[in-house]
């Protein structure tokens, strides 16, 4: 399954990702205290079991050919065959003369009639490498170019977690092709991911994805290194573990969630900054260059699903959470009560609106979507704030939302229902401009790309990222066409 999607602009990611450094002593027992190394053995475990049930079977298959071979004989067909393999046994290790074989001269070429047979200068002058061009492909294909899309995607796929980091080429013809690049494995089951360039080991800017799991620390990954094996920051998580008979005690690392982290947010304006949405019912504001929490908030009375900063006030901070209210929160005020919204059931994520900087959505576990103005919200508990439209979106929840970068009041939804669809909100008054079943089963995330506005990249329980064309549409293009002329990219869908 791809339980979260973030995309990277272009240009950011290196032409060459670098090879990991070897894992120092400490990495190496921070490793085996993660307990990855334990589902290694596991899985190898398995994988030894089923390899003795094939020798196991080889070995019935082997006897059952022994059997029939005796039956054969007994009827006096196999003697003539048995008498035939043994003469050419025979012949042959007379041509041999293995009595006589440390009796060789010196210098006797078995296998050629000199050295110029079996070597050459260069791969390119030996006839026998037939695939030369395959090296100068794989090569190739390792660069990624500043014109490239680059989509990191978590997954969990038989009890392996990993981030696979996606190349989208724009070929001439307009075709796309698509392909990973690379893998970084991850030792717990990802929840949500969220893309940053704070350069968190130093120069202007870095390429890091941060991943929330269910376990209470947020891992942050360099994307630029190939096979790293362990994050290069680490916010939370837990300290000590002590077990006395049945009974343990878990003692977390200052300030840390004590519950699996279900939301992240990256601040573009303040970009060391990073929010967080946890099972324990809390909202906190990290520092990614100095590894500490900022603030910690509970607004909520449960789980938090969701945390978004808005682009237009980077101060600002709405948490969604299954106690059925949105939160709105300036983090220079921490001591205020904020703002709450009531929706009508469990939040599944938010969106701020990139074109209207007082407007935000909240997708919801019932499949409806609720839209909010700010300026409404009033801080006493005892008013409720309408929303300005709600969608009926959706069979079951509408797990995922993102706006479109290019088109205003164009909204992606997608669904456990498998199904995404496109929503005009021109003047609070939403229509359906088209819907598609992606086939990737549970829809659990979608994603407007930046640099190409016409691609939404879809997740789901299928674990087979897809793309989506809109433009490709032509229910798109007769509402949109104006805009499909400034899109950057023409893949197909």
């Amino acid at each position: 399954m791809i339980a979260a999607i973030s995309w990277v602009p272009k240009g950011v990611a290196k032409a060459v990702p670098a090879e990991a450094e070897p894992p120092s002593n400490e990495e190496i027992e921070e490793l085996l205290k993660s307990g990855l190394l334990d589902k290694r053995e596991d899985s190898d475990d398995k994988e030894a079991e089923d390899d003795m049930n094939v020798d196991e079977s080889e070995e019935n298959e082997d006897d059952e050919v022994a059997h029939a071979l005796v039956a054969a004989d007994a009827l006096g067909k196999a003697t003539q065959v048995a008498s035939v393999g043994t003469d050419d046994i025979t012949d042959g290790l007379k041509e041999l003369d293995m009595d006589n074989y440390d009796e060789e001269e010196d210098g006797i070429e078995l296998f050629g009639s000199g050295l110029k047979d079996v070597y050459y200068a260069s791969n390119d002058m030996d006839p026998y490498l037939k695939d030369k061009d395959n090296d100068s492909e794989d090569d190739d294909d390792m660069i990624i170019r500043p014109d490239d899309s680059v989509i990191v995607y978590a997954t969990n796929e038989d009890d392996v977690s990993q981030l696979e980091i996606m190349i989208v080429e724009d070929l001439s013809d307009g075709e796309i092709s698509m392909y990973v690049h690379h893998a970084l494995i991850i030792p717990a089951f990802p929840l949500c991911t969220a893309w940053l360039d704070c350069p968190i080991k130093g120069g202007e800017r870095g390429n890091f994805i941060a991943v929330g799991s269910m376990e209470p620390a947020i891992e942050i990954w360099d994307i630029d290194i190939i096979d790293e094996v362990q994050p290069s920051v680490i916010l939370g998580g837990i300290d000590e573990i002590k077990k006395k008979g049945k009974k343990k005690s878990i003692k977390y690392k200052k300030d840390s969630h004590t519950d699996a982290v279900l939301g992240l947010s990256w601040n573009k304006e303040y970009r060391n900054i990073l929010a967080s949405a946890s099972a324990d019912h809390s909202v906190k504001v990290w520092d990614v260059t100095t590894e500490a929490c900022n603030l910690s908030m509970n607004d909520h009375t449960d789980k938090v699903q969701a945390v978004a900063w808005n682009p237009f006030a980077p101060q600002i901070l709405l948490s969604g959470s299954f106690d059925h209210t949105v939160c709105l929160k300036d983090g220079r005020k921490p001591s205020h009560s904020g703002y709450k919204f009531s929706v009508g059931a469990d939040v599944e994520s938010l969106a701020w609106d990139p074109h209207s900087e007082h407007s935000f959505v909240a997708s919801l576990e019932n499949g409806t979507v609720n839209s909010f103005d700010i300026r409404a919200a009033s801080s006493d508990s005892t008013s409720e704030t309408k929303p300005s439209f709600t969608i009926h979106a959706h069979d079951k929840a509408a797990s995922s939302v993102s706006f479109n970068p290019l088109v205003p009041n164009l909204l992606a939804t997608g669904s456990t229902d498998k199904t995404v669809k496109l929503w005009d909100l021109t003047n609070n008054q939403p229509s359906c401009v088209t819907s598609k079943n992606p086939k990737a089963g549970a829809v659990f995330s979608v994603s407007f790309s930046d640099d190409c506005p016409f691609l939404l990249a879809i997740g789901g329980s299928k674990g087979n990222l897809q793309l989506w064309d809109i433009s490709s549409e032509d229910s798109v293009l007769k509402k949109y066409g104006k805009y499909t002329a400034q899109k950057k990219a023409s893949p197909n869908s």
